[in-house]
């Protein structure tokens, strides 16, 4: 039941976060609501103040009538008759019990004075005066009035109206009183609280369908310009807002029309750019193997002569073949970036055992690392681990990776690990050279990035190795991340899934290393 609660909760949450109609819809329900239901409260207020003033006003005017009744008839009557003020007392209750069109709605009591003394009442109930309204009417010599309930047939108890005052005479001492029920008053109040009730739930219910009616023409176009937005997102530069009519919201299309033009008009710029200048940098690389070819023979027939040479001369061959290496080296990576901002790129895959790989990759790089003076550690799983990709695209990631390590690795070892996932494989190479800085790790992969840009490249890389295993590995459907820390060394992991193309959804090896895998004193 929890759960369900829960998952509840959770959709009118994400459902409320989600749409401004529904937020709008609700808000004006629950003010609506809020503004109907105190309208309601002082109008039926104001409804029923008026019935009890009305029913008030009418009863004193009915007592009035009777106590100037009741005087005339005490005045009147024949004192020299035994028992003459008890019937002209029950003359008069049964006189005025019978006035008016109201007699079966009301009753009447006339109470002595005098303690103890004798009272007459007629109506359809018995009539209770309570002691603080004879009190007053008793001390005070006026008529008075209150609120009081009428015990019915049934049990259940009825509001009534008792108003009473004194006989204005002095042939005898006598509080008059008259008992209205207020019946026809409760049932008005709760014909009129009924129809307030349903007139507000359907005033409510009206604005709650106008308001949404309103937001949908406001929403509508909104949803519009987020939907088109989201295709101009996704490459559909050519799609537009529909503009109607000369509104607000028709200067908000074409606003966003105009705006969508200016961007794919810049986005055009762009591609354009970017296509001259893949096509310059392919073009020159090319156009520079012909020259680059007749100094490497130059340079050959030197570097073999370099024993005939001078020493200066000697040396000068060696630089110079050292130096045409490199910009060899330079003008294959050129022509690789290239092609995959081109999109050239196609892969070779197959079913490849990696452990074989790495290991071929950690030989290959063997020398390097003896004449840098740094230890290799090399974990590798005792059983094959086949994989389908390109193996040499994947040779050359780790190649670029290994000896980026080694290169930066500041003489202390290198670890080279191997492990195998559910969804995919990782290799994680770790040096515990200077470290990247805060930040540097989303920057490593950028071509011709440099940690320190003062720094010289005085060895190795050409600036464009860890780009290309990037995009080598993109192809792939794989990770390749970096972490750093300034004095702890660097991780780089490369995740590849077990087929191309297939969905990774972790690394079977953490990128961040754990204290325990530090090299102490290293």
């Amino acid at each position: 039941m929890t759960a369900k609660l829960s998952a509840a909760l959770s959709w009118l949450l994400h459902r409320w976060r989600g749409s401004l109609q529904l937020r709008v819809a609700a808000t004006t329900l629950v003010l609506s609501a809020l503004v109907t239901a105190l309208l309601g409260l002082v109008l039926l207020n104001q409804i029923r103040d008026g019935l009890l003033q009305a029913k008030t006003r009418s009863a004193i005017s009915e007592l009035d009538f009777g106590l100037q009744y009741s005087a005339s008839q005490f005045d009147a009557m024949d004192r020299t008759k035994p028992n003459a003020v008890r019937l002209t007392a029950s003359n008069v209750i049964g006189d005025l019990a019978g006035h008016g069109t109201q007699s079966a709605s009301y009753g009447v009591v006339l109470l002595a004075t005098a303690t103890g003394g004798e009272s007459e009442q007629a109506g359809p109930t018995a009539i209770t005066v309570p002691a603080a309204l004879r009190s007053v009417v008793g001390r005070q010599g006026r008529e008075a009035w209150t609120y009081t309930s009428i015990r019915q047939p049934g049990g259940g108890l009825s509001p009534a109206l008792l108003v009473g005052g004194p006989v204005p005479t002095g042939a005898a001492s006598y509080q008059l009183y008259y008992q209205f029920p207020l019946v026809q008053e409760t049932q008005t109040l709760a014909l009129v609280k009924k129809t307030m009730l349903l007139a507000g739930a359907a005033i409510v219910a009206l604005l709650v369908v106008i308001t949404v009616l309103v937001a949908r023409q406001v929403v509508r176009p909104v949803r519009l310009a987020a939907a088109t937005a989201e295709r101009l997102a996704a490459g559909r530069l050519r799609d537009r807002m529909k503009v109607r009519g000369e509104d607000d919201l028709a200067s908000l299309a074409t606003s966003f029309n105009r705006m969508a033009e200016t961007v794919e008009q810049q986005i055009s710029q762009l591609r354009e750019l970017s296509r001259v200048q893949r096509r310059f940098v392919a073009d020159v690389s090319h156009e520079l193997r012909t020259p680059i070819t007749t100094i490497r023979m130059a340079a050959d027939v030197l570097f073999e002569a370099r024993a005939d040479l001078a020493p200066e001369l000697a040396r000068s061959s060696e630089l110079l073949q050292t130096q045409l290496d490199r910009f060899e080296a330079l003008l294959a990576d050129l022509l690789e970036i290239s092609r995959h901002d081109a999109g050239a790129v196609a892969l070779d895959a197959d079913q490849v055992d990696l452990r074989q790989l790495v290991t071929r990759v950690v030989d290959a790089v063997a020398p390097v690392a003896a004449r840098r003076g740094c230890r290799l550690d090399v974990d590798l799983p005792e059983h094959q681990v086949v994989v389908e990709v390109d193996a040499r695209r994947i040779d050359r990631v780790l190649r670029n990776l290994l000896v980026n390590a080694l290169e930066h690795g500041e003489g202390k070892p290198v670890s080279v690990r191997l492990r195998g996932g559910s969804s995919g494989i990782a290799v994680a190479i770790r040096d515990h050279g200077s470290g990247l800085r805060p930040g540097e790790a989303s920057l490593v992969f950028g071509r011709f990035w440099r940690a320190d840009p003062a720094r010289a490249r005085t060895s190795g890389g050409t600036g464009l190795g860890l780009s290309i295993a990037f995009e080598d590995t993109r192809l792939h459907g794989g990770w390749l991340q970096a972490w750093g820390s300034p004095g702890e060394g660097s991780v780089f992991r490369l995740t590849l899934p077990w087929r191309v193309g297939e969905h990774i959804e972790e690394s079977p090896l953490p990128l961040e290393p754990e204290p325990a895998s530090e090299v102490a004193g290293a």
